[in-house]
């Protein structure tokens, strides 16, 4: 109970003070006035307390889960996967590392952090009668050289993989860094488990086995080696912003599992290509493209379905606008604690705070106006509450204890500055 007390305090502490720059500024700003702990215990349950924080991805997936309608308990739910990389200038954080980001914007393409690996839930809920995936991150693992990002991914998803017996499809949504046999493999683990990913372009695909012959000797394992530049017919017209081929193929990275291939391409005479791999078809899919929110799915004709696969794709992008909100209105980059267990517990506090403010306003009927404003703006609204249910019982406490004029006064002085005046 100590233990769940002061994590509770830490996500109160993080909602009403709408940043975690460090725990120091959260207990002296915030904590230090509404409990007698000291500052060492928030510390200490941080890197030392007997808490899996693992468990909150489960926690966190189930309560999403409940938010899907009746109606739309058929349509598929996605769990996209990708990392993020947290600069740091100290060298005395646990694990920190040199590290390869393609996006750095330092002058460099290396920089000196932790590199992170998520996993993000996106469940189908109503918005004004059309179909809008709410989009939440379960949690955050820190990557370690000892076991590589896609073992790391792949642990993740088993995870929480419990929380989704009950669902027809569930299907993971990655980038061509996790397209490879140590995770896609995880499909074959799971009866209602899929995998839509983007894939190297010169990965090798073959297409299907030819017809048996009857004649003696070992049959074909698969047909000839396909080319995405000659062998893929590219659709009459754009679907989205790009023409689009499909095909049954053969790759090494699946065996002998049989996937759709699908080419992408901005101009039809463009050399530039893009390929994806979907281990789910059209045909197995139970999707309401006519209520989607967005296109091109609420465009998807009889003559599209066979793209559908591709096109739910775009939900991955999802997980990147989680990663901006986090990084700039959340305070993920900023944490000072050393050890790499109270790194994780940190973030994945913050996390539990961001996943908090957009699901509240789907769970009670009260938010429910919030539902269209940015999770900030609801953080942004239910902290100064906060700041003031606080204020009320520090003031309430005093009179009781004894009236004391200059305590009042102070605390009134306090609240006028929360409000926006001086004095």
């Amino acid at each position: 109970m100590p233990t769940i007390e002061t994590l509770f305090l830490l996500v109160l502490s993080i909602l009403a003070m709408e940043s975690a720059d460090s725990i120091r500024s959260l207990y002296r700003h915030f904590l230090a006035g509404i409990t007698e702990k000291s500052l060492n215990a928030f510390y200490y349950v941080c890197s030392y307390a007997k808490a899996d924080y693992s468990k909150f991805m489960n926690t966190t997936a189930g309560i999403a889960l409940k938010l899907i309608p009746e109606k739309l308990r058929l349509q598929p739910v996605f769990l996209c996967i990708d990392d993020t990389m947290v600069s740091k200038f100290g060298k005395k954080f646990e694990d920190v590392s040199k590290l390869f980001d393609h996006a750095a914007h330092n002058g460099s393409n290396y920089l000196n952090g932790h590199c992170f690996v998520s996993v993000m839930l996106c469940v189908p809920v109503w918005n004004k009668s059309k179909i809008h995936y709410l989009s939440v991150p379960l949690g955050y693992r820190m990557w370690q050289k000892k076991e590589s990002k896609l073992e790391l991914a792949a642990s993740m998803i088993r995870q929480v993989m419990p929380q989704f017996r009950d669902r027809k499809n569930v299907i993971i949504l990655c980038d061509s860094w996790y397209v490879k046999k140590n995770l896609v493999s995880i499909v074959d683990e799971y009866e209602n488990l899929d995998l839509i990913g983007n894939a190297r372009s010169d990965s090798a695909i073959y297409d299907l086995p030819p017809q048996r012959t009857g004649k003696r000797g070992r049959p074909a394992l698969h047909g000839k080696k396909l080319s995405i530049h000659d062998d893929f017919i590219l659709s009459t017209e754009k679907i989205g912003d790009y023409y689009i081929a499909a095909r049954s193929v053969l790759t090494n990275i699946f065996g002998s599992r049989k996937v759709m291939a699908y080419v992408t391409s901005p101009e039809k005479e463009s050399t530039s290509r893009r390929l994806f791999f979907s281990t789910i078809f059209p045909e197995q899919l139970e999707i309401f493209c006519a209520w989607q929110e967005k296109p091109p799915l609420n465009q998807t004709g009889s003559d599209r379905m066979q793209f559908l696969p591709l096109l739910l794709y775009v939900f991955r992008w999802n997980i990147e606008v989680s990663y901006y909100e986090q990084k700039t209105f959340w305070s993920l980059c900023s944490y000072m604690v050393r050890s790499r267990k109270g790194i994780e517990m940190l973030v994945n506090l913050i996390n539990i705070t961001y996943c908090a403010m957009k699901l509240l306003p789907y769970q009670d009927e009260a938010f429910s106006k919030y539902q269209t404003e940015s999770v900030q703006e609801f953080r942004f609204a239910l902290s100064g509450q906060i700041r003031q249910q606080v204020f009320y019982a520090i003031f309430v406490k005093n009179i009781e204890n004894s009236i004391k004029s200059k305590t009042i006064m102070n605390a009134l002085k306090q609240l006028i500055r929360q409000q926006g005046y001086h004095l």
